[in-house]
Protein backbone atom coordinates (compact mmCIF):
# COMPACT_ATOMS: atom_id res chain seq x y z
CA UNK A 1 0.00 0.00 0.00
CA UNK A 2 1.01 3.35 -0.88
CA UNK A 3 0.37 6.92 1.47
CA UNK A 4 0.89 10.09 -0.52
CA UNK A 5 0.61 12.50 2.87
CA UNK A 6 0.36 16.26 1.68
CA UNK A 7 2.10 18.82 4.49
CA UNK A 8 5.46 18.18 6.33
CA UNK A 9 4.53 20.27 9.09
CA UNK A 10 4.24 18.67 12.65
CA UNK A 11 0.80 16.88 11.78
CA UNK A 12 2.14 15.19 8.12
CA UNK A 13 5.25 14.18 9.51
CA UNK A 14 3.98 11.95 12.34
CA UNK A 15 1.08 10.93 10.03
CA UNK A 16 3.74 10.02 7.91
CA UNK A 17 5.68 7.78 10.48
CA UNK A 18 2.55 6.39 11.81
CA UNK A 19 2.00 5.06 8.56
CA UNK A 20 5.65 3.92 7.80
CA UNK A 21 5.45 1.98 11.03
CA UNK A 22 2.23 -0.09 9.81
CA UNK A 23 4.41 -0.62 6.54
CA UNK A 24 3.03 1.70 4.22
CA UNK A 25 4.90 3.17 1.12
CA UNK A 26 5.14 6.95 2.27
CA UNK A 27 5.28 9.49 -0.13
CA UNK A 28 6.14 13.47 2.01
CA UNK A 29 4.90 16.31 -0.37
CA UNK A 30 5.60 19.66 0.71
CA UNK A 31 5.75 23.08 -1.57
CA UNK A 32 8.00 24.25 1.05
CA UNK A 33 11.72 23.70 0.48
CA UNK A 34 11.89 22.19 3.79
CA UNK A 35 9.82 20.59 6.69
CA UNK A 36 8.13 22.38 9.28
CA UNK A 37 8.17 25.94 7.60
CA UNK A 38 4.68 26.64 8.42
CA UNK A 39 3.09 27.18 11.78
CA UNK A 40 4.70 24.26 13.12
CA UNK A 41 7.86 26.41 13.30
CA UNK A 42 6.30 29.25 15.61
CA UNK A 43 4.60 26.58 17.83
CA UNK A 44 5.42 26.71 21.62
CA UNK A 45 6.40 23.05 22.33
CA UNK A 46 4.77 22.43 25.35
CA UNK A 47 3.17 18.94 25.97
CA UNK A 48 0.95 20.10 28.48
CA UNK A 49 -2.67 18.26 28.66
CA UNK A 50 -3.71 19.02 31.69
CA UNK A 51 -2.77 22.99 31.94
CA UNK A 52 -4.77 22.83 28.60
CA UNK A 53 -7.76 21.77 30.10
CA UNK A 54 -8.06 25.28 31.30
CA UNK A 55 -9.81 26.48 28.19
CA UNK A 56 -10.14 23.47 26.41
CA UNK A 57 -12.35 19.62 26.11
CA UNK A 58 -11.40 16.77 27.89
CA UNK A 59 -10.44 15.35 24.56
CA UNK A 60 -7.68 17.47 24.09
CA UNK A 61 -6.28 16.40 27.32
CA UNK A 62 -6.93 12.95 26.37
CA UNK A 63 -5.69 12.75 22.88
CA UNK A 64 -2.95 14.94 24.21
CA UNK A 65 -1.30 12.22 26.89
CA UNK A 66 -0.11 10.27 24.08
CA UNK A 67 2.33 12.88 22.95
CA UNK A 68 4.22 12.32 26.08
CA UNK A 69 5.57 9.46 25.63
CA UNK A 70 5.82 9.82 21.98
CA UNK A 71 7.92 12.88 22.13
CA UNK A 72 9.80 11.88 25.18
CA UNK A 73 10.69 8.49 24.47
CA UNK A 74 9.97 7.47 20.73
CA UNK A 75 11.68 10.70 19.30
CA UNK A 76 13.54 11.77 22.55
CA UNK A 77 13.43 15.38 22.09
CA UNK A 78 10.89 16.54 25.55
CA UNK A 79 12.39 17.27 28.63
CA UNK A 80 9.89 16.17 30.76
CA UNK A 81 10.26 18.84 33.71
CA UNK A 82 7.01 19.90 34.58
CA UNK A 83 4.70 23.31 34.13
CA UNK A 84 4.56 25.65 36.71
CA UNK A 85 1.38 28.26 36.69
CA UNK A 86 1.69 31.57 38.56
CA UNK A 87 0.03 34.66 38.84
CA UNK A 88 0.53 37.78 40.69
CA UNK A 89 -0.96 39.05 44.07
CA UNK A 90 -3.66 40.92 42.67
CA UNK A 91 -4.50 38.26 40.30
CA UNK A 92 -5.32 35.43 42.64
CA UNK A 93 -8.78 34.30 41.76
CA UNK A 94 -7.10 33.51 38.08
CA UNK A 95 -5.18 30.59 40.02
CA UNK A 96 -8.10 29.52 41.85
CA UNK A 97 -10.31 29.59 38.03
CA UNK A 98 -6.82 27.46 36.41
CA UNK A 99 -6.98 25.20 39.46
CA UNK A 100 -10.44 24.25 39.25
CA UNK A 101 -10.42 23.39 35.81
CA UNK A 102 -7.55 21.27 35.43
CA UNK A 103 -5.97 18.01 36.98
CA UNK A 104 -2.67 16.25 37.54
CA UNK A 105 -1.27 18.89 39.70
CA UNK A 106 0.54 20.20 43.09
CA UNK A 107 0.11 23.26 44.93
CA UNK A 108 3.06 25.29 45.85
CA UNK A 109 3.97 28.20 48.21
CA UNK A 110 7.00 30.53 47.77
CA UNK A 111 9.08 28.03 49.24
CA UNK A 112 8.15 25.63 46.63
CA UNK A 113 8.22 28.04 44.08
CA UNK A 114 12.03 29.17 44.72
CA UNK A 115 12.69 25.21 44.72
CA UNK A 116 12.04 24.28 41.36
CA UNK A 117 13.08 28.03 40.19
CA UNK A 118 15.46 29.71 42.20
CA UNK A 119 15.44 32.79 39.58
CA UNK A 120 11.76 33.50 40.00
CA UNK A 121 12.29 33.24 44.08
CA UNK A 122 10.07 35.51 45.73
CA UNK A 123 7.67 37.13 42.82
CA UNK A 124 5.09 34.97 42.88
CA UNK A 125 3.33 33.35 46.81
CA UNK A 126 1.68 30.29 44.83
CA UNK A 127 1.55 28.29 42.18
CA UNK A 128 0.26 24.95 40.91
CA UNK A 129 2.95 22.93 39.48
CA UNK A 130 2.38 19.47 36.78
CA UNK A 131 4.90 17.49 37.18
CA UNK A 132 4.17 14.86 34.48
CA UNK A 133 3.83 17.20 31.61
CA UNK A 134 6.96 18.10 28.97
CA UNK A 135 8.30 20.86 26.66
CA UNK A 136 10.40 20.70 23.64
CA UNK A 137 12.05 22.89 21.10
CA UNK A 138 9.60 22.70 17.98
CA UNK A 139 12.04 23.12 15.54
CA UNK A 140 14.72 20.91 16.98
CA UNK A 141 11.59 17.85 17.37
CA UNK A 142 10.64 18.54 13.40
CA UNK A 143 14.19 17.68 12.18
CA UNK A 144 15.02 14.89 14.77
CA UNK A 145 11.52 13.21 13.11
CA UNK A 146 12.38 13.92 9.23
CA UNK A 147 15.95 12.67 10.46
CA UNK A 148 13.98 9.19 11.94
CA UNK A 149 11.72 9.42 8.66
CA UNK A 150 14.98 9.55 6.30
CA UNK A 151 16.26 6.61 7.15
CA UNK A 152 12.89 4.38 6.72
CA UNK A 153 13.56 2.61 3.58
CA UNK A 154 9.72 3.24 2.93
CA UNK A 155 9.36 6.86 3.10
CA UNK A 156 10.21 9.56 0.11
CA UNK A 157 10.26 13.20 0.43
CA UNK A 158 9.40 15.42 -2.29
CA UNK A 159 9.85 18.95 -1.73
CA UNK A 160 9.10 22.39 -3.38
CA UNK A 161 6.30 20.92 -5.54
CA UNK A 162 2.46 19.72 -4.55
CA UNK A 163 2.73 15.80 -5.64
CA UNK A 164 1.11 16.54 -9.11
CA UNK A 165 4.25 15.49 -10.99
CA UNK A 166 4.84 12.25 -9.34
CA UNK A 167 4.71 8.99 -10.96
CA UNK A 168 3.23 6.92 -8.68
CA UNK A 169 -0.32 6.73 -7.92
CA UNK A 170 -1.58 6.29 -3.95
CA UNK A 171 -4.08 4.50 -2.46
CA UNK A 172 -4.49 6.94 0.07
CA UNK A 173 -3.96 10.62 0.33
CA UNK A 174 -3.08 11.80 3.96
CA UNK A 175 -3.67 15.97 3.52
CA UNK A 176 -1.79 17.83 6.41
CA UNK A 177 -1.98 21.23 4.85
CA UNK A 178 -3.45 22.98 7.85
CA UNK A 179 -5.02 26.35 6.71
CA UNK A 180 -4.12 25.87 3.40
CA UNK A 181 -6.35 23.38 3.09
CA UNK A 182 -9.58 25.56 3.32
CA UNK A 183 -10.40 25.29 -0.20
CA UNK A 184 -11.91 21.78 0.53
CA UNK A 185 -13.21 22.01 4.71
CA UNK A 186 -16.06 23.67 5.04
CA UNK A 187 -15.90 25.73 8.36
CA UNK A 188 -11.91 25.78 8.67
CA UNK A 189 -10.80 28.59 9.68
CA UNK A 190 -7.22 30.88 10.72
CA UNK A 191 -6.68 31.92 14.43
CA UNK A 192 -2.69 33.91 14.08
CA UNK A 193 -0.44 33.68 16.95
CA UNK A 194 2.58 35.80 17.29
CA UNK A 195 5.55 34.89 19.24
CA UNK A 196 8.94 36.24 20.43
CA UNK A 197 11.98 34.96 21.23
CA UNK A 198 14.28 36.56 23.49
CA UNK A 199 18.10 35.56 24.90
CA UNK A 200 19.76 36.65 28.41
CA UNK A 201 22.25 35.35 29.92
CA UNK A 202 20.68 36.53 33.60
CA UNK A 203 17.55 33.99 33.87
CA UNK A 204 17.67 30.53 33.68
CA UNK A 205 14.44 28.73 34.11
CA UNK A 206 13.99 24.51 34.05
CA UNK A 207 10.57 24.40 32.31
CA UNK A 208 7.60 26.85 30.84
CA UNK A 209 6.26 28.98 33.32
CA UNK A 210 3.01 30.12 32.44
CA UNK A 211 1.49 33.46 34.13
CA UNK A 212 -2.13 34.06 34.34
CA UNK A 213 -3.99 37.48 33.42
CA UNK A 214 -7.34 38.61 32.56
CA UNK A 215 -5.89 40.55 29.85
CA UNK A 216 -2.46 39.33 29.10
CA UNK A 217 -1.86 35.86 30.29
CA UNK A 218 1.54 34.80 28.97
CA UNK A 219 4.20 31.65 28.52
CA UNK A 220 7.96 31.49 28.73
CA UNK A 221 9.56 28.33 27.54
CA UNK A 222 13.15 27.84 27.32
CA UNK A 223 14.76 26.74 25.05
CA UNK A 224 18.16 26.16 26.00
CA UNK A 225 21.59 28.76 25.82
CA UNK A 226 19.39 31.35 27.17
CA UNK A 227 16.96 31.28 24.66
CA UNK A 228 13.19 31.84 25.21
CA UNK A 229 10.21 31.35 23.34
CA UNK A 230 7.16 34.26 24.68
CA UNK A 231 4.15 33.58 23.45
CA UNK A 232 1.12 33.78 22.54
CA UNK A 233 -1.47 36.02 21.21
CA UNK A 234 -4.63 34.38 19.61
CA UNK A 235 -5.98 36.73 17.52
CA UNK A 236 -9.38 35.67 14.93
CA UNK A 237 -7.51 37.55 12.10
CA UNK A 238 -6.23 35.39 9.13
CA UNK A 239 -4.00 37.91 8.08
CA UNK A 240 -0.39 36.17 8.54
CA UNK A 241 3.02 36.82 8.78
CA UNK A 242 3.24 39.99 10.63
CA UNK A 243 3.39 40.93 13.94
CA UNK A 244 1.68 43.58 15.83
CA UNK A 245 3.89 46.50 17.75
CA UNK A 246 0.64 45.74 20.59
CA UNK A 247 1.42 42.42 20.55
CA UNK A 248 5.03 42.84 20.85
CA UNK A 249 4.72 45.13 23.94
CA UNK A 250 2.18 43.00 25.41
CA UNK A 251 4.44 40.13 25.23
CA UNK A 252 7.56 42.30 26.76
CA UNK A 253 5.54 43.28 29.50
CA UNK A 254 4.08 40.23 30.35
CA UNK A 255 7.61 38.23 30.08
CA UNK A 256 8.85 41.72 32.50
CA UNK A 257 6.31 40.83 35.05
CA UNK A 258 7.87 37.19 35.17
CA UNK A 259 11.00 38.32 35.64
CA UNK A 260 12.44 42.40 34.90
CA UNK A 261 15.16 40.59 33.38
CA UNK A 262 13.39 39.82 30.45
CA UNK A 263 13.15 43.91 29.65
CA UNK A 264 17.02 43.57 28.99
CA UNK A 265 16.70 41.01 26.82
CA UNK A 266 17.64 41.06 23.03
CA UNK A 267 14.25 40.29 20.85
CA UNK A 268 16.36 37.21 18.43
CA UNK A 269 13.11 36.65 15.94
CA UNK A 270 9.15 37.15 16.22
CA UNK A 271 6.96 35.38 14.19
CA UNK A 272 3.44 34.62 13.29
CA UNK A 273 1.24 32.47 11.46
CA UNK A 274 -1.81 30.58 11.50
CA UNK A 275 -3.80 27.72 13.59
CA UNK A 276 -5.91 26.02 11.57
CA UNK A 277 -9.20 25.84 13.41
CA UNK A 278 -13.00 24.64 13.54
CA UNK A 279 -15.91 26.42 15.33
CA UNK A 280 -15.34 23.74 18.23
CA UNK A 281 -11.52 24.12 18.58
CA UNK A 282 -11.54 20.42 18.09
CA UNK A 283 -9.57 18.34 15.90
CA UNK A 284 -10.77 16.35 13.23
CA UNK A 285 -10.22 13.41 10.95
CA UNK A 286 -12.19 13.68 7.74
CA UNK A 287 -12.52 11.06 5.56
CA UNK A 288 -13.13 11.50 2.07
CA UNK A 289 -13.28 8.49 -0.22
CA UNK A 290 -9.34 7.56 -0.25
CA UNK A 291 -8.86 11.20 1.36
CA UNK A 292 -8.07 11.56 4.89
CA UNK A 293 -7.60 15.14 6.10
CA UNK A 294 -6.33 15.51 9.74
CA UNK A 295 -6.75 18.86 10.57
CA UNK A 296 -8.26 21.77 13.17
CA UNK A 297 -5.51 20.62 15.53
CA UNK A 298 -5.43 24.62 16.61
CA UNK A 299 -3.24 25.98 18.95
CA UNK A 300 -2.64 21.93 20.03
CA UNK A 301 -0.84 20.94 16.99
CA UNK A 302 2.37 18.97 19.13
CA UNK A 303 0.87 17.88 21.72
CA UNK A 304 -2.58 16.47 19.46
CA UNK A 305 -0.80 15.64 16.93
CA UNK A 306 1.01 12.01 17.28
CA UNK A 307 -2.58 11.11 18.73
CA UNK A 308 -4.56 11.86 15.27
CA UNK A 309 -1.32 10.36 13.68
CA UNK A 310 -2.01 6.98 15.18
CA UNK A 311 -5.30 6.80 14.40
CA UNK A 312 -5.12 8.46 10.81
CA UNK A 313 -2.86 5.29 10.41
CA UNK A 314 -5.33 2.78 11.94
CA UNK A 315 -8.15 4.19 9.67
CA UNK A 316 -5.73 3.63 6.46
CA UNK A 317 -4.56 0.32 7.08
CA UNK A 318 -7.56 -1.40 9.25
CA UNK A 319 -10.60 1.08 7.91
CA UNK A 320 -10.68 2.23 11.43
CA UNK A 321 -13.50 4.41 13.58
CA UNK A 322 -12.79 6.76 15.64
CA UNK A 323 -16.04 8.78 17.23
CA UNK A 324 -13.86 11.11 18.90
CA UNK A 325 -12.11 12.72 16.45
CA UNK A 326 -14.23 11.62 13.27
CA UNK A 327 -17.68 11.53 14.50
CA UNK A 328 -20.05 14.42 12.71
CA UNK A 329 -21.40 15.77 15.91
CA UNK A 330 -19.24 18.24 17.94
CA UNK A 331 -21.18 16.92 21.12
CA UNK A 332 -19.93 13.24 20.54
CA UNK A 333 -15.89 14.72 20.18
CA UNK A 334 -16.31 17.58 23.18
CA UNK A 335 -17.59 14.93 25.59
CA UNK A 336 -14.62 12.29 24.79
CA UNK A 337 -12.35 11.94 27.37
CA UNK A 338 -14.32 13.69 29.95
CA UNK A 339 -13.32 11.48 33.08
CA UNK A 340 -15.88 9.17 34.39
CA UNK A 341 -15.64 10.57 37.82
CA UNK A 342 -14.80 14.84 38.86
CA UNK A 343 -10.93 13.69 39.29
CA UNK A 344 -10.32 17.68 38.93
CA UNK A 345 -8.62 19.29 42.03
CA UNK A 346 -11.32 21.54 43.23
CA UNK A 347 -9.97 24.85 43.97
CA UNK A 348 -11.68 25.02 48.00
CA UNK A 349 -8.84 21.59 48.52
CA UNK A 350 -5.55 23.29 46.96
CA UNK A 351 -4.81 25.03 49.64
CA UNK A 352 -4.17 28.10 47.86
Amino acid sequence: MRARVIGAGVAGLCAAYALAHKGVDVDIVEREPAPGLGCSRFAGGMIAPWCELENAEPLVATLGEEALDFWSRDIGVATVAGSLVVAPRRERVELFDFARRTRHFETLDAIGIAALEPDIAGRFEAALFFPKEAHLDPRAAMAALTERLAQMPNVDFHFGQDGAGLATTPDWTVDCRGFAARDALSGLRGVRGEMLMLRSQEIALARPVRMLHPRRPVYVVPRGEGVFMVGATMIENEERGRVTARSLVELVNSAFAIHPAFAEAEIVETGSDLRPAFADNLPRLLKRDRTLYINGLYRHGFLLAPALARRAAEVVVNDGYFPEVMDAHSNQRATAGRPRHDIANAAAGTGL
